[in-house]
C-alpha cells in the first residue's frame, strides 16, 4: 500500500520540480510512512509514499522497466503476482525486485491498457512513458483504491487523496454545490464528482491515458447480471432451485471464497482480521483458521451503548477460533472527539457518524504492530444481504394489493435493530413506507425511499445554495441529482433484485464503504484492508447466480449461510443481518460536547460559509 502523487505538464514547458512533487508527498505521508521516492524529468514527476508490506527491502518505488523507458508508482496490491511473474520471465523480462508493482510493468509493455485484465487486485497506478511522452492512470474495478485528478493552468495534477493535489498552488478548494447536492441525496457524490469544484476521481473499473496534451478516460470493467427469467435455477421447484444445483453453485462458491481468502495473505508482514461477529467477517476468518497455518489475531469494536454493541457475538467468534483478539471500546463521546479527524481524512461531507469508530479500530491495528487486515466488505452488497433489499422485494408484494392489511405487517421485520424506528408503532411505519408504493417500474425503486429521506436534510440548504443548485442544473445535462446516476442500456432487462444490487454497488458500496469508512479510515493509520469478497471472481459469480440463491424468501445471503454451516457456530450463521451503525446525535449532543460543535453551529460560522 502506499499513497502516489503526480504532476504533469500538457505543454511542453517542463515546469514540474521535485519541490511539488515533495510537497504532495508530505500530504499523504500517513498513506505510506516506510519509504518515499520521487521520479522528475521537468515534463512529469511522480511520487510514492510507501507502506512496505511486499518485498519489504527492495520494492521502493518508483520503479522502472529493464531500459528505464516505464515508470511506475503504485499504491494497493496484486495479489497474484505470484502466478503472473513466472509467465513474464519466460517472455524474456528481467524482474529488478520480487515486488507485485513490477509485474504491472512488465504486463503492461506486453498488453498496454489491456493488462488492467490480468491483475487481480486492489489498486490505483500510474505510468509514464519516456518514449511518446504518455501517461497512464488506472484504477481497481470496485474503486477500493482511490485516485484523484484535476486540470489547473494546462498542468494535470493526481494523488491518492484530494489533499495532495490541494497542496499545489495551482488548485484552489471550492465546493461545488451539485456536488452537495448529490451527497444530500446518496450520502455520497456520484463518481466522478468530488465535493470539490473541477477536482475528480478515476472511476471505478476506469483507466485514464493523457498523450499529447489530450486526456482520455475508458471503462475496462463493469458490473453485469444475467437477464430476468433466463433459466439460471428458475424450474418450477417451489424454491427455485434443485439440490443439485445448489450443491454445484455451493462447491464452486466454496472453492472460489477460499481461495480468494487465501491469496490476501500474501504478504511480508503478519496479517490481521476485523471481526464483527456478523456472518461476513466470521466465515473469512473462520477460512484463515481452517485453511492456513497464519497465526490469527482478530480485532473488533465495542459500544458502551447496547443499541450498537454486538461484542457478544465477537467475543463468541474469537472463543470459537482461538484467536488472539483485541477489542477498542467506542463511547459516544469518543465519536464526537475524533469526528474532525475522519472529515480530515476522508475529504468529504458524511451524513452518518459509521466511520468515526472505524478510525478508531485502525489506529488500535496499528497500535498492534499490524499493517494488513481481512475484512468481511462486499457480501452484503453482491449476495443481497442488505435490508435494502428484502424491503423493496416487500414493497413489490404489497403493490400488488395496495389495501391489504397484512402485507405492509412485514416490513417490521426489517428494522427491529432500530429502536425509534421499531417502536413508532405500525401506522407510522405503514406510512412511511407506503409512499411510492406503486411505482414498481422505476429504475431507482428499491432506492426511493432511502434517496428521499436524505434528500429531507436539504431543508437545512441557505436559499443562496438553493439557487446556485437551481441555477447549475439549468446548464447542466442534469435536471436533478437522480439524472446523472448511470444506469446501463441492459438495466432494465435484470431482475429487480439485480437492479437494486447494481445501485447498491455502484453507488453506496465504491462512493461510501470503500471510501469514507474503508481506504480513508485505514489508511489514516497506515493500515491496508483486504476484501476476499470483492476478488474480481467472487463478484463475477456473485452476479451469476440466480436471485434465489442470494434471497430465498426473506432469507438473506442464502448461499453464504449454507457454506457457512461448515464452518461457524449456528448462533452466527443463523443470525439475522444487523448492519453495523454508529451513535449520532449523542455523539454531539451531550453536557459534555465538543467546543467546534457549538463553534461550527454558531450563527456567525453559519453565516459566513453561506451554505446551510
Amino acid at each position: 500500500m502506499c499513497g502516489i502523487v503526480g504532476k504533469l505538464d500538457l505543454l511542453p514547458r517542463s515546469s514540474v520540480r521535485e519541490a511539488n512533487i515533495r510537497q504532495m508527498l508530505a500530504m499523504v505521508r500517513h498513506r505510506g510512512p516506510d519509504q518515499f521516492g520521487i521520479y522528475c524529468d521537468g515534463q512529469v514527476g511522480l511520487g510514492s509514499a510507501r507502506l512496505s508490506i511486499i518485498d519489504l527491502s527492495g520494492g521502493q518505488q518508483p520503479i522502472a522497466n529493464e531500459d528505464q523507458t516505464l515508470w511506475i508508482v503504485f499504491n494497493g496490491e496484486i495479489f497474484n503476482y505470484v502466478e503472473l511473474r513466472p509467465e513474464l520471465e519466460a517472455k524474456g523480462h528481467r524482474f529488478a525486485t520480487n515486488s507485485d508493482t513490477e509485474t504491472i510493468l512488465h504486463l503492461y509493455e506486453d498488453h498496454g491498457p489491456h493488462c488492467l485484465d490480468y491483475l487481480n487486485g486492489q489498486f490505483a497506478f500510474a505510468i509514464w512513458d519516456t518514449r511518446d511522452q504518455s501517461l497512464f492512470l488506472a484504477r481497481d474495478r470496485l474503486g477500493i483504491r482511490p485516485l484523484f485528478y484535476t486540470v489547473a493552468d494546462q498542468t494535470l495534477l493526481f494523488g491518492s487523496e484530494i489533499k495532495a493535489i490541494l497542496s499545489d498552488p495551482l488548485v484552489r478548494a471550492e465546493i461545488d454545490p451539485l456536488a452537495l447536492d448529490q451527497i444530500f441525496t446518496f450520502w455520497s457524490t456520484l463518481s466522478p464528482y468530488t465535493v470539490f469544484r473541477d477536482i475528480f476521481d478515476v472511476p471505478p473499473g476506469h483507466y485514464m491515458v493523457v498523450e499529447q496534451g489530450e486526456i482520455t478516460v475508458e471503462r475496462y470493467w463493469d458490473l453485469d447480471f444475467p437477464e430476468a427469467g433466463s433459466g439460471q435455477g428458475n424450474n418450477a421447484h417451489p424454491d427455485g432451485f434443485t439440490t443439485q444445483a445448489l450443491d454445484e453453485y455451493l462447491a464452486q462458491f466454496r472453492e472460489l471464497l477460499i481461495d480468494a481468502t487465501q491469496i490476501r495473505l500474501r504478504a511480508d508482514v503478519p496479517v490481521g482480521a476485523y471481526l464483527s461477529g456478523g456472518l461476513d467477517s466470521s466465515t473469512t476468518t473462520a477460512i484463515i483458521r481452517n485453511f492456513t497455518h497464519n497465526r490469527l489475531d482478530t480485532f473488533s469494536i465495542a459500544f458502551s451503548d447496547h443499541d450498537y454493541d454486538e461484542s457478544i457475538y465477537q467475543c463468541q467468534m474469537a472463543d470459537f477460533l482461538g484467536t488472539d483478539h483485541q477489542v477498542v471500546y467506542v463511547d459516544h463521546a469518543d465519536v464526537g472527539r475524533v469526528f474532525p479527524e475522519v472529515i480530515w481524512h476522508s475529504e468529504v461531507p458524511v451524513l452518518r457518524t459509521s466511520p468515526a469508530p472505524m478510525y478508531l479500530l485502525s489506529k488500535l491495528v496499528r497500535e498492534n504492530n499490524f499493517k494488513v487486515v481481512m475484512t468481511g466488505e462486499g457480501a452484503d452488497e453482491f449476495l443481497a444481504g442488505y435490508n435494502i433489499f428484502r424491503e423493496a422485494k416487500l414493497r413489490r408484494f404489497w403493490a400488488r394489493q395496495p389495501e391489504s392489511e397484512m402485507r405492509p405487517a412485514l416490513l417490521g421485520q426489517l428494522y427491529a435493530y432500530i429502536p425509534g424506528l421499531a417502536n413508532s408503532g405500525e401506522a407510522y411505519m405503514e406510512a412511511f413506507f407506503k409512499r411510492g408504493l406503486a411505482e414498481v417500474d422505476s429504475p431507482y425503486y428499491s432506492h426511493a425511499l432511502r434517496w428521499g429521506n436524505a434528500s429531507r436534510t436539504k431543508r437545512f440548504f441557505s436559499k443562496a445554495l438553493r439557487g446556485t443548485i437551481a441555477d447549475r442544473y439549468t446548464r447542466t445535462p442534469f435536471a436533478s441529482a437522480l439524472d446523472a446516476v448511470y444506469l446501463p442500456a441492459r438495466f432494465e432487462r435484470w431482475d429487480t433484485l439485480h437492479r437494486a444490487q447494481y445501485l447498491e454497488i455502484s453507488i453506496f458500496l465504491s462512493q461510501y464503504l470503500l471510501s469514507s469508512q474503508g481506504d480513508r479510515m485505514g489508511m489514516a493509520n497506515s493500515v491496508e484492508g483486504r476484501f476476499p469478497f470483492l476478488d474480481h471472481r467472487v463478484v463475477e459469480f456473485s452476479n451469476q447466480l440466480p436471485p434465489s440463491f442470494k434471497m430465498l424468501g426473506l432469507t438473506e445471503k442464502f448461499l453464504l449461510r449454507k457454506l457457512a454451516q461448515e464452518w461457524l457456530p449456528d448462533d452466527i450463521w443463523t443470525r439475522p443481518k444487523r448492519p453495523y451503525r454508529a451513535p449520532i446525535h449523542r455523539a454531539f449532543f451531550t453536557p459534555d460536547s465538543p467546543e467546534y460543535v457549538q463553534e461550527m453551529l454558531s450563527p456567525e460560522c453559519v453565516q459566513e460559509t453561506g451554505l446551510f
